[in-house]
């Protein structure tokens, strides 16, 4: 593995840490989301593989509509928060296992789905990965939750704010005015997963859409959601704190709160 990919899996199992915060402050995913990738998959009873599932802020959403779910999630404290909340769903299966080593033992599934958990898989496996453990015609779908902030002035002071700390990528980096109507428009990143998908070549009916919505967080709860956030997890733990108190004192002084666009943005596939 190079030394971007060990970097991108250590980032990406900072959650742990913070696993009943990020269970509690993270947003979730819109019912048409998962109306969506439903009718779009036609399961007809097959089952679906989830990985990187997290505390399950996609898992129990596709759970309560009746999916049997394989769920593989890499970080223990992670899987026992989802264990947790999937406790009503007899139809939901924990593996504890990082997808690039997860061993399927045979089984195959209709619908493969990655909740903001994509860009934390091996790019030149991914693929491979995806198309091994689905049926033919298996649908794969692939979201995630980027957010924009509403008013300009507030989007430039918590951005001087991100460059004084060093934090990149933070959930107020890009402005609702200018965040765009494609899927994957947010201001930093770096390649929605269509173009790769294309290249792959064992895939077709390629879509992808953006739900809309908007939310109001007041500060205490913003400031939840930035400590559940790689951008500030990988900080140094003074920095880090400084860097939300920092946050915390301008939300306050601006009305106790931040105004964000919600974007579910969400990528489907099937295999041919």
């Amino acid at each position: 593995m190079t030394s971007e990919g060990r970097a991108g899996v250590v980032r990406g199992k900072v959650f742990g840490e913070v696993a009943e915060v990020y269970d509690a402050a993270r947003p979730g995913y819109s019912d048409e989301l998962v109306g969506e990738v439903l009718a779009y998959a036609g399961l007809g009873g097959r089952g679906a593989v989830e990985v990187g599932a997290g505390t399950g802020k996609a898992t129990v959403a596709f759970a309560e509509r009746g999916v049997p779910l394989v769920c593989v999630e890499p970080d223990p404290r992670m899987a026992a928060v989802l264990r947790r909340n999937t406790a009503g769903h007899p139809g939901v299966r924990v593996e504890v296992c990082g997808f690039e080593e997860w061993e399927p033992g045979g089984r195959r599934f209709g619908l493969f789905l990655a909740a903001t958990s994509w860009h934390w898989m091996a790019a030149d496996r991914r693929w491979d990965l995806v198309h091994s453990v689905l049926e033919p015609g298996g649908a794969v779908a692939l979201f995630w939750n980027p957010q924009a902030v509403v008013d300009g002035g507030l989007h430039g002071e918590l951005a001087e704010i991100d460059r004084r700390h060093g934090v990149v990528e933070s959930p107020h980096g890009a402005l609702a005015a200018t965040s765009g109507d494609e899927p994957g428009s947010r201001g930093h990143w770096d390649e929605w997963p269509e173009a790769e998908c294309r290249r792959d070549g064992r895939f077709t009916e390629v879509r992808s859409v953006r739900f809309r919505r908007r939310a109001r967080y007041d500060t205490e709860r913003y400031l939840a959601f930035l400590a559940s956030v790689s951008a500030y997890r990988m900080l140094p733990e003074r920095r880090r704190e400084q860097a939300l108190a920092d946050v915390g004192e301008l939300l306050d002084a601006r009305g106790g709160g931040i105004d964000m666009h919600h974007m579910n943005d969400l990528f489907l596939a099937r295999t041919r």
